[in-house]
């Protein structure tokens, strides 16, 4: 009985806190890349087929009229730095990034537009900075970091229900499995239940030792699992994101989530053994 309580305990545990430290590492992940978010307004090149660029390539006037916008009181709240990004400046960058491919030597400076990079106060609030710049003369298009990370987080909080869902399963599993195995337990031993009847013991005091037995075994499950997400993160994780300039999970946040997993452990064993027993040990 209590291998079995240990081991449904521990496949259900280890689910719930790999769902919780997922979601935790999404955050993190959020915090980090949404407080780095740039608003980039890129100015009409020459041939340009938007129809805010109509006259033809950006001027140095409407380049000027954009920087001091930027630079303005009314922007002051929203806007923390602006970098300009001249058509050199961004060849220059084109075959860093490229550095490897065909591409690196065939592109000119004509060929690329120049642009401004907005670091804002609030990254929360691009949208009001982004639509500020948007169809301003000379500015082709307006776009900003947090519409392509989207996406990406999208596709993560997905996993997050995925493994969410699987937990709940799990747990809902262990609530049904240790009550049977539970009453099991208790009808092995239904010599000893009766004894206890005989001498006067009250229901409490026949159920006791088998929802204590219970709970211990379901402890020594939330151990194990704790144990086993403290090994993923202290060494997989660890070592993976060695060097890594993203804030990655570590065995703290283990031990932060280690107190909710045993109480939750002793929670459906409590709640599984009065179950499997309310009816069972009743006098």
């Amino acid at each position: 009985m209590a291998f079995s309580v240990t081991l449904v305990t521990f496949v259900s545990l280890l689910f719930l806190g790999g769902a919780v430290l997922l979601q935790w590492q999404i955050n993190y992940l959020k915090n980090d890349w949404y407080d780095k978010v740039e608003v980039s307004a890129f100015m009409c090149p020459a041939n340009s087929k938007s129809p805010n660029c109509a006259d033809g390539e950006a001027d140095k006037e409407q380049i000027d009229a954009i920087q001091s916008f930027l630079d303005s009181e009314q922007m002051k709240p929203y806007v923390e730095k602006v970098y300009f990004e001249t058509k050199e400046d961004a060849l220059v960058a084109f075959k860093k990034q490229m550095a490897d491919t065909p591409w690196a030597d065939a592109i000119t400076a004509e060929q690329l537009q120049s642009s401004f990079r907005v670091k804002l106060v609030d990254p929360q609030k691009f949208e009001i900075v982004s639509d500020a710049l948007a169809g301003r003369p000379g500015v082709e298009s307006v776009q900003d970091q947090r519409e392509q990370l989207a996406p990406l987080f999208r596709i993560m909080n997905t996993f997050t229900i995925i493994s969410g869902g699987l937990a709940a399963v799990m747990v809902v599993t262990a609530m049904l499995l240790i009550p049977s195995t539970i009453r099991l337990s208790a009808m092995f031993r239904k010599n000893e239940t009766e004894i206890m009847r005989y001498v006067g013991a009250s229901n409490r005091m026949v159920q006791m030792p088998f929802i204590l037995e219970g709970i211990l075994a379901a402890l020594v499950g939330s151990l194990l699992a704790i144990g086993s997400l403290w090994i993923v993160v202290g060494v997989f994780i660890k070592n993976w994101a060695a060097g890594s300039w993203i804030r990655v999970l570590t065995v703290k946040d283990v031990l932060v989530l280690a107190p909710f997993l045993l109480v939750a452990a002793v929670l459906i064993a409590s709640v599984a053994s009065f179950v499997a027993l309310r009816k069972y040990t009743k006098v």
